[in-house]
């Protein structure tokens, strides 16, 4: 005779008490210095990160040490409870901002895309692999060989972040532009490529380079593209259609939210990051042709105010600066800062220029793509789990993504400012407007 099993046991009551505090002070500091951020012209994701700065290691545990260990306990099962709300809503983020790519847009423009994702990708993995090999040996993570630390962080400062990237388009209501456009699906290449080539960085960490390990991810990269063309396509279409049957807005919000997370479990099942099948998903839910994008209004706001800040915010704590006290780690933070940084602008700014871009729209797809933001957090994260980096080289890499990140907003602001506004772009903007 068969027993049913017990019923998973709740979440505990501290548990639970600790989780909603956290949830209230990262997304009440987050808004905070968003809110300051927007007054000094700077959108609110620069304030968001910030404000999970503020909270980690980096001050509140050494001002306030007691209560930063209640409040933020160093325990898996917390932290991966905050997790996983930032998880979804930056998957919901990445997911909206690629149904706001002009496919038709990036199709006629395809070769000047291929060009600045490839300048914005190889000259800074270039610079970071070399960086990689004359860092000091201290900066290597215990039983790392030497040529698989300099890919990883030739892989962390080659990489763009799309969610940050993302949100600072939307905010400065940069996605109908034929720059937003650009740097977004730039991004996308880039992406691509860095999640590929750190899965070859963990294969050779974990257990050597095969030709089994490369084969695999790219037969993994080929078989999303497949899905998404024959079988992803018509899913979404035929799912939208039914959806906007229904004047409730309520509706279509959910069809996208399946949509999307469930494109998202697809990759990750293929051991493609999550993000990838997100904006895969909003890909396709701009190829459908058939969304009413008024009706994401309510999902928008809610991601764009809620699930995003959250997600940034604890991002944001889990970099510690006080490492940077050690000499090593601040000449290597400097080195690898300074390369990043001209790497990824001159790569994208001559992949532009040779694409018959001007002068401000290459620096401006330079400054977009500039931002590495939380994917470049991933893959540090990804190389300290592995034992290829140590705690110091973590920060240095986490360093580079915040101040990059950082660093974008008012740059593209900048450049912005001096490029003209086309007829096609008004069209596209009242298109995404709904």
């Amino acid at each position: 005779m068969l027993l049913a099993a017990a019923p998973p046991s709740p979440i505990g009551a501290h548990p639970m008490l600790v989780f909603l505090l956290q949830v209230a002070v990262l997304l009440g500091v987050a808004f905070a210095l968003g809110r300051l951020a927007t007054r000094f012209g700077m959108p609110a994701v620069v304030g968001e990160l910030t404000a999970g700065i503020l909270l980690g290691p980096s001050l509140l545990a050494v001002v306030a040490p007691g209560f930063s260990a209640w409040l933020f306990p160093v325990d898996e099962g917390q932290l991966h409870l905050l997790d996983a709300v930032g998880q979804l809503g930056v998957l919901l983020l990445v997911g909206l901002s690629g149904a706001h790519i002009d496919l038709r847009f990036a199709r006629r423009r395809l070769g000047l895309v291929a060009g600045v994702s490839a300048g914005g990708l190889l000259l800074p993995l270039g610079l970071g692999v070399g960086a990689g090999m004359v860092l000091p040996a201290a900066m290597i993570g215990e039983g790392a060989a030497r040529p698989v630390f300099a890919l990883f962080i030739g892989v962390a400062i080659c990489v763009s972040a799309i969610p940050v990237i993302a949100k600072v388009l939307l905010e400065m209501n940069l996605m109908h532009r034929d720059i937003g456009q650009l740097t977004m699906t730039a991004a996308g290449l880039d992406d691509i490529a860095g999640w590929s080539l750190l899965a070859v960085c963990a294969g050779m960490a974990a257990g050597g380079l095969s030709a089994g390990s490369v084969a695999l991810t790219v037969g993994s990269l080929v078989a999303v593209a497949l899905v998404a063309v024959v079988v992803g396509r018509p899913v979404v279409t035929l799912v939208l259609r039914l959806a906007s049957r229904s004047a409730e807005p309520g509706v279509t919000v959910t069809a996208v939210v399946v949509l999307v997370v469930a494109s998202s479990a697809g990759t990750h099942a293929l051991h493609l990051e999550p993000i990838l099948g997100a904006f895969v998903c909003g890909l396709l839910i701009s190829w459908s042709g058939v969304l009413d994008r008024a009706k994401l209004t309510p999902l928008r706001t809610v991601v764009m105010s809620v699930l995003a800040p959250l997600f940034f915010a604890t991002a944001g704590l889990r970099m510690d600066l006080t490492a940077l006290r050690q000499p090593a780690v601040l000449g290597a933070a400097a080195l690898v800062l300074l390369l990043a940084v001209i790497g990824k602008f001159a790569g994208a700014y001559l992949g532009a220029r040779a694409g018959g871009l001007d002068h401000w729209e290459g620096l401006a797809l330079g400054a977009g793509l500039n931002a590495r933001g939380v994917i470049g957090v991933i893959v540090a994260m990804v190389g300290l789990r592995l034992g290829v980096l140590t705690t110091g080289t973590y920060t240095v890499v986490v360093l580079v993504a915040v101040v990059t990140s950082l660093m974008a907003p008012p740059t593209l602001r900048y450049a912005v400012r001096r490029i003209a506004v086309t007829d096609e772009e008004r069209e596209r903007e009242r298109a995404f407007s709904g």
